[in-house]
């Protein structure tokens, strides 16, 4: 095993962002935008940008870590209370809990990175607990 250092600007430099991301976004279009950066637990580490509404997703195996990079995202978690709606901007970082739904809308463009346990449930469905 050999631990390397990873430059996050030249992983995100190749990459085509996500412009209007929403339920019409195909699997080739998201994986054009993000990158896997290194492997971590039960799943990687992601960079990515976009701009728009990702859906819900949510991560049965544990916690999500969300940092933004650059630009802007609204992030709403469904809670047994309710939602919790955060404004994130760059240099801000989020823990996801295991097993809560959520999703970003960046009608201005996000670049986010997350370690992220595998697998990943998404939805776009209005409500994703029904």
């Amino acid at each position: 095993m050999g631990i390397k250092a990873v430059d996050i600007k030249a992983a995100l430099a190749p990459l085509r962002s996500i412009k209007m991301r929403g339920d019409h976004t195909t699997e080739a279009e998201a994986n054009a935008a993000f990158a896997e950066l290194a492997p971590f637990r039960d799943g990687a580490i992601f960079a990515g940008s976009f701009q728009g509404d990702s859906g819900w997703e949510k991560h049965a195996k544990g916690d999500e870590i969300v940092q933004i990079l650059d630009g802007a995202t609204t992030l709403t978690i469904l809670t047994g209370d309710g939602e919790d709606v955060l404004e994130l901007t760059a240099g801000m970082l989020v823990v996801v809990p295991r097993d809560h739904w959520h999703r970003f809308d960046a009608p201005t463009g996000v670049t986010v990175m997350t370690a992220t346990l595998q697998p990943t449930e998404h939805t776009f469905a209005d409500d994703p607990r029904t």
